[in-house]
């Protein structure tokens, strides 16, 4: 799925029960503790802006990137309407190119697991650095391996809000450790209900293959953590952050 064009406006419904809120206090709590609170900052595969739009609300100048068009409409409308005044570009993150530096960049909610070549994984980590200030931290979660061969795996999932009705398929290939998602919606729409399909893979990377690239693309690592913690990882994590530094 390389343009989320019709996923783009059911987006925010599929995700409601994302407390964005609590994680953008999570990763403010984790700029402070490893190093500074940025003034500015790059929100990478923004999507529809709603981390753009909180850590706005705290007075940081964002700057939200995205490849899909359709996504950062969305999100421009929901930026306006609260009033912010943040920059959303379209481009894919192994294509980065911004104005100017930034002295912080976060990607959040398995976006990177999104990029199913290492080779891409590479550029786009070397696209963040090229544009972080020394000693600035790009901080971002993955999905595990554990995750998508114990909980993804060939399962199906059923998801309904707002109106909009969903049933997610998997197909996980162990080799490549990767999952094809299949995604049928469902959505009422005055008094009628129109069906779409899309589709997409999501990859996973071990920890050590993320240390790898982030090493080979100018960063330290300075910490691993469970989910929404600040504990160490484990093994049976579904979600990992990774607080990295350029140098």
């Amino acid at each position: 799925m390389e343009s989320y064009s019709q996923f783009a406006y059911v987006y925010d419904s599929l995700m409601r029960d994302v407390d964005y809120k609590a994680r953008a206090e999570y990763l403010l709590k984790l700029f402070k503790k490893h190093g500074k609170v940025p003034t500015l900052l790059l929100d990478l595969a923004c999507g529809t802006g709603a981390f753009s739009n909180l850590f706005a609300k705290k007075g940081i100048e964002v700057i939200g990137v995205d490849k899909s068009e359709d996504m950062l409409s969305i999100a421009r409308k929901n930026s306006a309407e609260q009033g912010n005044d943040v920059l959303f570009l379209c481009q894919r993150a192994e294509q980065l190119d911004l104005y100017g530096t930034v002295d912080g960049a976060i990607c959040c909610l398995d976006s990177l697991n999104h990029i199913t070549s290492l080779r891409e994984l590479k550029k786009a980590m070397a696209s963040v650095s090229l544009f972080l200030e020394k000693d600035c931290l790009f901080i971002f979660d993955v999905n595990t391996v554990y995750k998508h061969e114990k909980v993804l795996a060939d399962n199906v999932f059923v998801k309904e809000n707002d109106g909009v009705f969903c049933v997610w398929q998997n197909r996980y290939d162990k080799r490549k450790k990767q999952t094809e998602i299949m995604l049928d919606f469902f959505v009422e729409k005055e008094g009628t209900c129109e069906r779409f399909s899309e589709s997409f893979c999501e990859r996973a990377y071990t920890a050590e293959e993320i240390e790898k690239v982030l090493k080979a693309s100018g960063f330290s690592v300075e910490a691993v953590y469970s989910d929404m913690k600040n504990t160490p990882a484990k093994s049976d994590d579904e979600r990992i952050i990774f607080v990295a530094k350029k140098l």
